[in-house]
């Protein structure tokens, strides 16, 4: 079984005190050259906040099955709405987990023969009729999360010696904010215990809020290990993009989360915070750059510069059954 492991834990609160803050730059620095994960505190979103979230994921959850599929994602061609257990796919394997996809809420493009298909992960949200209050909370939180995140982020830049402000203009005016709202339903009758595969997020950086429930894991030193939630603290990790635009100075990391026992339910909210779908993610300047090792492409999954080519991506290939019905030239590609 995996040991348990502490991430670094950064306060984001002592980036606003001048004594306190060459001691965080420095350690928010190590935590993503080194691990690529940590807990952040300090973030300024109330227990009461996390609280509200989390118990309208529940509710959700708690919703005969008829008003969950009332919003399948397979009524959305935005990749929106409600996926079954089993039905999302990583490395080509069922997680064993059921959830809710939420985007920023915009109306549904209207794309000509020459217009990116990327542009169609913007769109409208489903929102379950029995349950009016999730739309105003789950958005709410998106947006909390997105100030949050775009902190966090600038303060990441300066820790490397960049410009803080040197992605601001990539996530001005339409960033690509995502939110799931999921549920591990304890053990796969088949005996896997895939929650979800191993994998590393494609995107800039995820905020994870979790339950008491364990089953997150990282891989350090070669292997994976248990990471327990702490109270009061988001998950935080990077994404590959940014390892790509420091030239793999920064550590984008592998990850899982093994199903819980039994019938022990485990739910998390994790938060994705990502550009504009057109952003053209650019190498970001700086010393650092002397001791950063360079990429090590993967052939069977490349990496593009744009980033909605990216995401549009990796739903195809987690919800083939979205992209049969609504983009049938997409699969395969």
């Amino acid at each position: 079984m995996p040991s348990a492991h502490s991430l670094p834990v950064i306060d984001l609160s002592q980036a606003d005190d001048p004594a306190l803050r060459p001691g965080f730059l420095k350690e928010l620095h190590a935590a993503a050259r080194d691990t690529g994960f940590l807990h952040l505190t300090g973030h300024g979103i109330s227990e009461a906040e996390s609280a509200r979230i989390l118990d309208v994921t529940r509710a959700f959850f708690a919703l005969p099955e008829a008003d969950r599929l009332a919003v399948s994602n397979l009524n959305s061609p935005h990749f929106r709405g409600y996926t079954r257990i089993g039905h999302e796919l990583t490395g080509g394997a069922s997680d064993w987990r059921d959830q809710l996809d939420v985007g920023a809420e915009r109306p549904a493009p209207r794309l000509g023969p020459d217009d990116p298909a990327y542009l169609w992960l913007e769109g409208p949200n489903q929102w379950p009729a029995a349950l009016p209050e999730l739309r105003t909370v789950v958005l709410d939180w998106q947006t909390r999360l997105a100030a949050v995140a775009h902190r966090l982020l600038q303060e990441l830049l300066t820790s490397i010696g960049a410009p803080h402000d040197f992605f601001d203009a990539a996530f001005a005016d339409r960033p690509h904010l995502h939110t799931k709202l999921i549920r591990y339903p304890g053990s796969a009758p088949s005996g896997a215990d895939q929650g979800v595969g191993a994998h590393k997020d494609y995107g800039f950086l995820t905020l994870l809020l979790q339950d008491s429930v364990g089953g997150l894991q990282v891989v350090r030193d070669g292997g994976y290990v248990d990471v327990p939630p702490m109270p009061g603290a988001f998950v935080v990790n990077l994404g590959e993009l940014l390892e790509i635009a420091t030239e793999g100075y920064l550590t984008a990391t592998d990850h899982r989360v093994v199903s819980p026992p039994g019938a022990v339910e485990r739910f998390s909210v994790p938060f994705f915070y990502n550009p504009r779908l057109d952003a053209v993610v650019e190498t970001v300047p700086g010393d650092y750059l002397r001791s950063a090792p360079g990429l090590t492409h993967d052939a069977s999954n490349p990496l593009h510069a744009e980033y909605g080519r990216n995401e549009l991506k990796g739903w195809v290939r987690a919800h083939p059954e979205v992209a049969r019905r609504w983009h049938p030239e997409l699969v395969g590609a």
